[in-house]
């Protein structure tokens, strides 16, 4: 009694606390605003980029001194490093009328300059601790280079690879989707923003962005309520809840309504439901781009997404150019601009810039940290993490350091796409590729031969595209013929061929949708060729995405997905291939056996005529299987696990009760090894169709070789809630399947009933 307490005293007095720094905010904003212009009110709703870095868009803003100086601008992104942050800084403290800072902004996506790997990879480590961590080494770095705020995470839900967007997400499923969500705030936002290690975070692409219609960038969402609350809405809940400082709205429209301008998406949702407090700002140009939405003109469209909640204009300058007439027309209020000014003077009030607009710009602080040894041996260890083995035949991995070895590949010595898609602060010449990854776990005495075999594709225009950011395809001056036959040489004279192949960074990504989504041509060729000769082939796949491997790894003793790892990537990779770590990352997202399946995902809803192989009137392809090529939660290990004995500590639940789920992991094989441990439930007869699965929890467990370890769920009732067709947020009593596996496929089940 004495220590409960206690515990509700310093929570009274935490409270007092906050209610104290936020009245003494209130007091400081208010005064603030009381001597502020209209002008520059809505000046500090000007998010723009002088385009000194690899801008989001084809924009880039002009005059941009002179609106600093006149106090037309609320912050800036595109400008990294502290003397370029304090050049910018010093403009508006030092030359606007009431001196107020600037905010510093990036897509600061997966690390910053020590880059760790895409964030789908990253997903697939299951790992909520160590991203978590990752986030608040990237926070690091970055303040450190004189930013404060991120535009990441990015939660949306994707279930179709042609996006090329789904290199910046987690996968295909909300429950984990969310799990990471709130990860990634709490990294970059730490404990408190006042500490000049943490950020402001900024969730998006608010909303539904995943879903865009034929997975083409930018497209249009039609979603129904019922399928946008349970599906796609929980990791941007997550994350508000989390306490995220920031939203950033999306592209697409939601019932017929661009994001950027959606009344009930930014207030009826995100403020009023949600209880969101911060600021919100639009993608970059997305408020100019409601015009092409046929939403009106620049002045009606700056108008809408004020008053739909939208504080931040980026880059498009309707609000610096609009608000000023719309307000004299009576089109808009003064508690409109006063909403969202109030908002982002907030932002720079809780990040402790008005009392020191320089604390984010520390050159030796930078120097010591940026890219720091220590950093880049986290990107290591998040790399290993993130990769997935999808096939491992005839035990081929982990390789030997006394085999020779032939290294193939138009991906295994190329620094240029080791980073991956929106690394825009990382260097790619700094990143370690697989050649040198290899001879650095390898040793000197490593006998290993190098051959490109074969371009990424010898298409031209899909090279020309995908070279916009610097030279990712390379088209070599040698024939095709030439690179193969140089290849095919070396495999001959080796005992084992690692082929590495997949995907350019650019080739994947914003504004990278593919509507072909198998490894090209060139790489296919060579692979088929190199399967020809009787060696044994360990693929390496690197891609931002989930690709249809079907036709191209048939023949391969071994397939490694490491997606885009970063900055270590060779030296990771190598790591796993030679076994110093055993793989244990599981997939976020479902590999499908076709293009035409797409969507294929693990948590679709049976249909009232079930797959029947032996009646043709059933839900099926002539020409290819329902489900995925390798499923959701897939992810094989040198070392094998066993489930045993799961066992519930009751088969009736109860609201406020519980239910224990145990289950008995055994590493069967000789090599310790970790395992993600994955529990799903189905509810058998609901109001609304259910998914046939749904993931409610996850466990990466660690086991010695021949060691034995109970993994302990808990179910409640609250964790089988869902939105019903009235959208009230329910559970209904009646049957439920409990299952536990390594895999969304292979599980063990037994049955409960919530009364």
């Amino acid at each position: 009694m004495k220590k409960t307490m206690l515990c509700l005293f310093a929570l009274g007095v935490f409270f007092t606390q906050l209610q104290a720094q936020d009245q003494k905010m209130n007091a400081f904003v208010q005064a603030l605003m009381s001597r502020m212009t209209l002008e520059e009110k809505i000046g500090q709703l000007n998010l723009i980029t002088p385009g000194s870095d690899i801008p989001t868009g084809s924009v880039v803003s002009s005059n941009v001194e002179k609106k600093i100086a006149e106090g037309n601008v609320g912050g800036l992104f595109g400008v990294i490093g502290p003397d370029k942050v304090k050049q910018a800084q010093d403009i508006a403290v030092k030359q606007s009328r009431l001196k107020i800072p600037l905010l510093f902004g990036s897509d600061v996506i997966h690390g910053h300059k020590t880059t760790f790997p895409i964030p789908l990879g990253i997903s697939c480590s299951w790992d909520t601790a160590l991203i978590r961590y990752g986030a608040s080494i990237a926070a690091k770095e970055a303040t450190a280079d004189g930013l404060n705020w991120v535009f990441s995470p990015m939660v949306d839900i994707a279930r179709d690879p042609r996006w090329g967007r789904v290199a910046e997400g987690s996968g295909e499923d909300p429950f984990l989707g969310a799990q990471i969500a709130a990860a990634m705030v709490k990294g970059y936002q730490g404990n408190s923003l006042a500490d000049k290690n943490t950020l402001l975070a900024c969730v998006k692409h608010f909303a539904l962005y995943g879903a865009a219609e034929g997975g083409r960038d930018y497209n249009s969402v039609d979603m129904s309520k019922i399928k946008m609350y349970n599906e796609y809405l929980p990791p941007y809940k997550a994350a508000v809840d989390a306490g995220v400082a920031s939203v950033m709205s999306s592209f697409n429209d939601i019932d017929g309504v661009p994001a950027t301008g959606n009344k009930w998406l930014l207030t009826d949702l995100l403020r009023t439901k949600w209880g969101f407090k911060g600021m919100v700002a639009s993608d970059y140009t997305s408020i100019g781009e409601m015009v092409n939405h046929r939403q009106g003109d620049i002045s009606q469209v700056s108008a809408q997404s004020l008053k739909a909640g939208l504080d931040m204009d980026m880059v498009t300058e309707g609000y610096l150019g609009t608000l000023k007439k719309s307000f004299q027309e009576k089109k808009i209020g003064m508690a409109d601009i006063d909403r969202a000014c109030r908002l982002v003077l907030e932002a720079k009030y809780k990040l402790g810039l008005f009392e020191d607009p320089y604390r984010y710009i520390d050159a030796e602080r930078a120097a010591k940290e940026v890219l720091s040894e220590s950093n880049r041996a986290v990107a290591r260890k998040i790399a290993q993490e993130s990769f997935v083995l999808l096939q491992n035949d005839y035990k081929t991995l982990p390789l030997k350091k006394s085999s020779s070895i032939a290294l193939i590949g138009p991906l295994a010595n190329d620094k240029n796409n080791m980073l991956g898609t929106w690394a825009v602060s990382g260097d790619p010449q700094k990143s370690i590729p697989v050649l040198d990854g290899m001879k650095n776990v390898g040793g000197a005495s490593l006998k290993i031969q190098y051959a490109k075999g074969a371009n990424i594709t010898d298409d031209p225009n899909l090279a020309r595209q995908s070279n916009v950011f610097g030279l990712r395809v390379e088209i070599d001056k040698r024939s095709p013929d030439e690179m193969l036959q140089e290849a095919l040489a070396i495999a001959r004279q080796s005992d084992v061929v690692v082929a590495v192949v997949g995907e350019a960074t650019e080739m994947t990504g914003e504004a990278a949708s593919r509507s072909d989504i198998t490894i090209p041509a060139s790489e296919v060729k060579l692979l088929k060729a190199l399967y020809a000769t009787g060696k044994p082939v360990v693929v390496v796949v690197m891609s931002g995405r989930p690709l249809v491997l079907t036709g191209a790894i048939e023949g391969a003793a071994a397939v490694l997905q490491t997606w885009h790892a970063g900055i270590e990537a060779g030296n990771a990779i190598a790591d796993v291939l030679f076994g110093a770590v055993n793989p244990s990352g599981k997939l976020t997202m479902s590999f499908p056996y076709s293009v035409g399946q797409i969507p294929v995902y693990y948590s679709q809803k049976r249909t009232g005529r079930p797959i029947d192989a032996n009646n043709k009137f059933s839900t099926k392809y002539l020409d290819a299987p329902n489900e995925a090529l390798f499923p959701f939660g897939h992810g094989l290990s040198y070392t094998t696990f066993t489930y045993s004995d799961l066992k519930l500590s009751n088969t009736e639940l109860t609201k406020g009760k519980k239910i224990e789920v145990e289950v008995t992991i055994t590493n069967t094989g000789a090599m310790d090894g970790a395992e993600v441990v994955q529990l799903y439930t189905l509810d058998k007869i609901r109001s609304i169709t259910p998914p046939e699965k749904e993931l409610k929890g996850f466990q990466k467990i660690y086991l010695k070789a021949g060691e034995s370890k109970r993994v302990l769920f808990t179910l409640t009732e609250e964790m089988l809630r869902f939105y019903n067709a009235s959208l009230q947020y329910v559970s209904e009593p009646g049957e439920f399947t409990v299952m536990v596996g390594g895999n969304s496929k292979d599980v063990f089940s037994r049955d409960i009933v919530l009364k």
